[in-house]
């Protein structure tokens, strides 16, 4: 008894007879591509510049100070962020660089 089989054998033993697909039968037919290929150029496009759009932005209003429960001025900074934490943030910082005593009013959208 041949206890060597083939793959196809081996197949066969495993899942049935099987239709052969039909790339099987036409391995020799093969599409060639030719060696030069002829590419014209693309045409070039000047970009267009985008004006800018909205932009987002928010009014924080802050009151500050140099004197403890002293006299206080009303300051107003513009952030052009969505973000309110950020603008809050961004504002006192600015704020910090002058004055003392900062404290946030409102945030708002213009």
């Amino acid at each position: 008894m041949n206890t060597e089989l083939t793959e196809e054998e081996m197949r066969r033993a495993l899942f049935g007879e099987s239709e052969v697909p039909a790339s099987a039968i036409n391995l020799h037919v093969q599409d060639t591509a030719p060696d030069v290929v002829i590419v014209e150029p693309a045409k070039v496009t000047k970009k267009k510049k985008v004006s800018k759009a909205f932009t987002p932005r928010l009014k924080v209003t802050l009151r500050v100070g140099n004197e403890f429960e002293g006299k206080m001025h009303e300051m107003v900074h513009e952030a052009d962020t969505l973000s309110s934490l950020v603008a809050e943030q961004e504002a006192t910082k600015t704020a910090r660089k002058k004055f003392r005593f900062v404290e946030v009013v409102s945030v708002e959208s213009m």
